[in-house]
Parts: structure tokens; sequence; C-alpha cells
């Protein structure tokens, strides 16, 4: 048996409407360095956790109802799916034989340019990417995440040198993605990225709360409250300003 041959999965959803572009088959892989604080899937932290499946079985269930996914196609997530790059890379690679459009939804953090020809690999067998972009600066994402920012521009970096489309994803948290001048300097960074296609800025919610208390662990954000939709998309208005190199004091 080698990587290629299996991967450890935590769940699977079978019509995804927000992780990519129509309705996709939506795969969780298992394992991830980051803990963020807002993090809504502790569960799939653990490395050993999840359920052992071939890119068979995978793409096998994604045939059942294939005819729903016309303009749609799968989506990797997690989890961090880089954590298992032989085996993501394997099934990409065999989606795309199929004619099925990937879409990779990764934070970037476990890229590194010692395994720059792997990651090639990746890249050609990738549609799209959904880059998570959880803060402007270094202090700001090891205090979100516990880690460092570097792999995450170092990521983007070399999605831009591979000709991969790029839509970034960011969270609104209250109280702490949500000032104003992090959120132009985001954009100033997000200049960084040749080939973003796209900015999705989206609203914490206080949904994993509840996952958090039946694992037995202390919430991190206990009492911030839910980000309200209109703050999003005035956020996302700033963070644009920064990008185009605008000035606002609103």
């Amino acid at each position: 048996m080698t990587l290629c041959d299996r991967g450890r999965i935590h769940s699977i959803e079978s019509f995804g409407t927000v992780d990519g572009p129509g309705i996709r088959f939506v795969v969780f892989f298992q394992g991830c360095p980051m803990r963020c604080q807002y993090c809504h899937n502790p569960d799939t932290w653990k490395l050993d956790g999840g359920t052992e499946k071939t890119v068979e079985e995978i793409l096998s269930a994604y045939d059942k109802n294939k005819n729903f996914y016309k303009n749609g196609g799968i989506t990797a997530t997690g989890g961090e799916p880089l954590l298992q790059l032989p085996f993501l890379t394997c099934l990409f690679q065999h989606a795309k034989e199929k004619g099925i459009h990937t879409c990779l939804d990764t934070s970037g953090i476990a890229y590194t340019p010692q395994r720059a020809e792997e990651f090639a690999a990746l890249f050609k067998a990738t549609d799209l990417v959904l880059l998570d972009i959880k803060h402007s600066n270094e202090e700001g994402h090891r205090a979100l995440t516990s880690q460092s920012q570097k792999p995450v521009w170092a990521f983007g970096e070399a999605l831009g040198q591979a000709g991969v489309p790029v839509v970034v994803r960011h969270v609104f948290v209250p109280g702490i993605t949500d000032g104003h001048e992090h959120l132009l300097s985001l954009g100033r960074q997000l200049r960084r990225l040749r080939t973003l296609k796209g900015l999705e800025v989206l609203p914490y919610h206080t949904m994993g709360i509840a996952k958090y208390r039946s694992l037995g662990m202390e919430y991190p954000l206990e009492g911030v409250p839910n980000a309200d939709k209109e703050a999003a998309r005035k956020a996302r208005d700033i963070i644009l300003q920064g990008y185009r190199g605008q000035h606002s004091n609103t």
C-alpha cells in the first residue's frame, strides 16, 4: 500500500453549495495543524481520526449522484487536505481524468518549497483554490491559529506561479478581524496573489459551540456574538479598497 492508496477522511457531504461553484461533492479530510479559535470542526484536528478511504471509493460515491454535479464538481476541504498531499493529488488526478472540476479549500499552512515538485503535480490537477486567509499579519495570525503565516503566503505565491485561480476567504470575527486597519492591510496583502479571482468575507457564527461542548472542550471565543452579514459585506468593501490602493476613513 502506498500513501496514494488510502486517505483519512472525516466525512463527505453529497450536496455542498458553499464550497466552490455549483453543487459539489465535498470531501472533508482528517487532520489539521491549525487551532483556529473560531474553528467549528475541532473533531477534524487529530491526524489519526476519521475513516480510511480509497480514491476509488470516493469517486464511486461521487458517481452515484454525478448528474447533480454537472455545473459543480468535487471539493477537498477539512481539516487540512494538504497534510495528505499524495492522496489529495491522486484523488484530483483521477477526478480530472473523469472530467470532474476540482476545488481545494485550504489554509495553505502545510506548504513547503522543499516539496515543490509534489505541489506542482497537485496544481496541475487543481481547477480552483479557496484560500483561507486568517489574518493580515504574522502576530495576529499566530494569536488566532497558533501557527506562522509564512507558509500561507508562500503557498499563495506558488499558486500564482502555477497559474491556479484563487478565491480568498476571510472570516469576519467581531473584535478580532473587524478592525479597519486590519481590513485595509489585508487588502494590500492580497496584491501578492497573482491569480486572485474573487473574495468572500464570511460572517463568524457560533454554531461550533455545541460541538466543543459535546467533545468536552472549552470554546475559545465564548461570548463573541455572531457577525452581522451587512457588517461583513462592508468589511469586504474595505478589503477591496486596500487592494485597489484606495483610502477610507469610514
